[in-house]
């Protein structure tokens, strides 16, 4: 995992001292942003061109601008036994890379060796239209196994052309600022520093690979989602009455499941460099809250992890004062704009002892004992991160700064969610009656559960969509999910969890995983007509159920930030509402 930051600097008279030291600022707290994502190695390489450039604020007119670039890149280690230092360079090529397209220790020079090697724009949006990692073998871009995520900015000297772009599912952080005639400066970086209005970052659309040359900007479209199989069941199909049997219709699809996510895992979790001098600490953590997803993934990285490597269960519970006020008063206060009665109601909620026992702890702990009984021998640090409410509300500047330009209520309750426990800091213990003793995650790769619920149909508007509108509906609103998927919350995730120096991947949204699923029939993926628990995720709840997750695949969907109390801490907001809006 890396951070990229990219600053191409039009360098014009008439822009003011001012604004080129705001400029300089702005820069410098962005490689500081980009080196926390990257905490291994950093290094930076510049380019400078002369009055070649047309100025893009001005119609393009010709101007006898210099044009100066700078390339950084940080790296956190999670192959080989030596970081690899970013950029890469050859000449006046340079790459920065966060990715992965091969098994190899340095795949970032592979690829970048394939690039150097390429002579025509055609050529280059052969490369990347093809980057379905790991896919190089020897410079074979015939060789695809599992697709992987990445962003990159890459110059290439033979084109004159700067490209970038991330991939189609959006799973790698990349923003952009685009030159304005009041700043003239192309801004291309994996996290931003925060609201700044004379700076507007926002994601980089997967949509396409983008290349800039010397006349003007030119999009092709290298790359999409998969497309949802549209056949569409007769009203009067089979359905599944219980988990118990598989029907025999779906025998195939849910070994064919069970195969790509054990697959997708596996190439997740193997070949971690080991961070630690001392004792045998784990590499890899899973953001649990027991729910079907994260057990499921979590059950599938053990058999692919030593089984004397501890694997951290990172489970979160906020201090939340609404939630605690509902115990105390048994009902849920409205946000007070009254400073007088916001005293009264803290006061209140600090006569109540504080319980971390929301809904994701409640299911995390049984989960595990699951996980336990089922896969003896392995050390399950079940990791307690409990936030105090004061110091969420401390952090929560640096996180609306880091999920930025994401802006909504509900991007703040999932971001300070995947802050805290992406960080690690917390409790386990040894025994469910045993006391607790301090404990911080070391591993440096997180696994996340999400993508199943838009990919096989978890989500609770799905069965609305289905009785309003049938089979026919529902296919359309999981296209919608599929296509929504890279504008959504990934980059957003990425920023925030990256701010500790650790990657996040999502076995589910491995491309050969989405391209299966999306092939598969709707019926074969869900059921609205059944009940909740059964209908929704009905293939994964199989799946589930066949390789001994029993409690696991009858547990029903919750929203992190409902099952963590992250949510509505101080008021009752709605979740698209943005955060200004509600100052």
């Amino acid at each position: 995992m890396c951070g990229i930051f990219l600053s191409i600097k039009f360098s014009h008279a008439h822009v003011s001292i001012e604004k080129e030291a705001d400029f300089a600022t702005m820069a410098t707290e962005l490689e500081k942003m980009n080196a926390d994502r990257g905490p291994d190695a950093q290094s930076s390489h510049c380019l400078s061109f002369h009055d070649v450039f047309s100025d893009p604020a001005v119609n393009n007119q010709h101007c006898n601008w210099k044009l100066s670039a700078k390339f950084y890149a940080s790296e956190l280690r999670l192959r080989g036994q030596t970081p690899v230092v970013q950029p890469h360079v050859r000449g006046m090529n340079v790459l920065c890379w966060n990715g992965e397209v091969s098994s190899k220790e340095n795949d970032g020079v592979e690829l970048f060796n394939i690039l150097c090697a390429a002579q025509t724009t055609e050529d280059i949006s052969h490369i990347f239209s093809r980057i379905e990692g790991p896919l190089f073998s020897s410079c074979n871009l015939g060789h695809q196994l599992f697709k992987f995520s990445y962003a990159f900015v890459f110059y290439h000297e033979a084109s004159h052309r700067l490209y970038y772009g991330r991939d189609p599912l959006g799973r790698r952080s990349l923003l952009i600022h685009e030159p304005s005639q009041d700043r003239p400066y192309l801004l291309l970086s994996s996290v931003s520093a925060g609201a700044n209005p004379a700076y507007e970052f926002v994601e980089l659309s997967t949509e396409h690979i983008y290349s800039l040359n010397l006349e003007s900007w030119k999009y092709s479209s290298d790359a999409e989602p998969a497309k949802v199989n549209t056949t569409i069941p007769s009203e009067n199909s089979s359905r599944l009455e219980c988990l118990d049997d598989i029907p025999e219709h779906l025998k195939q699809a849910v070994d064919d499941l069970i195969y790509y996510l054990d697959r997708s895992v596996m190439l997740q979790v193997s070949d971690i460099p080991r961070h630690s001098k001392t004792g045998r600490k784990a590499r890899v953590a899973v953001l649990f809250s027991g729910g079907i997803d994260s057990t499921i993934l979590t059950f599938f990285a053990n058999k692919h992890i030593p089984l004397d490597e501890p694997i951290d269960l990172l489970n979160v519970a906020f201090e939340n004062p609404r939630k605690i006020w509902a115990q105390k008063e048994g009902g849920v206060p409205k946000r007070q704009k009254n400073p007088k009665k916001s005293r009264e109601i803290k006061a209140k909620h600090e006569e109540v002892s504080t319980s971390y026992l929301v809904p994701d702890r409640v299911t995390g702990i049984q989960e595990v004992e699951e996980l336990r009984q089922l896969c003896p021998g392995r050390t399950w640090n079940f990791v307690e991160v409990n936030v105090p409410f004061e110091e969420c509300q401390a952090a929560r500047p640096l996180v609306e700064s880091l999920m930025s330009p994401s802006r909504t209520v509900m991007d703040l309750s999932l971001a300070l969610a995947l802050y805290f426990a992406s960080r690690g800091k917390g409790q386990i213990r040894k025994s469910l009656d045993s006391e607790p003793e301090p404990y911080t995650s070391e591993a440096k790769v997180l696994i996340n559960g999400l993508g199943s619920d838009e990919l096989l149909g978890g989500y609770g508007r799905h069965r609305s969509v289905y009785n309003n509108g049938g089979w026919a509906a529902v296919v359309s609103e999981l296209q919608q999910e599929i296509d929504r998927i890279p504008t959504r919350n990934l980059g957003r995730d990425d920023r925030v969890i990256s701010s500790h120096g650790k990657e996040t991947r999502h076995p589910f949204l491995s491309l050969s995983l989405v391209s299966f699923l999306a092939l598969l029939p709707v019926h074969f993926k869900m059921d609205p007509r059944q009940e909740v628990s059964i209908g929704d995720k009905m293939l994964l709840r199989l799946a589930a159920r066949k390789v001994g997750l029993i409690e696991a695949s009858s547990r029903k969907k919750r929203a992190m930030q409902f099952g963590s109390h992250s949510a509505r801490m101080d008021g009752e907001r709605r979740g698209d509402m943005d955060l200004e809006a509600v100052l």
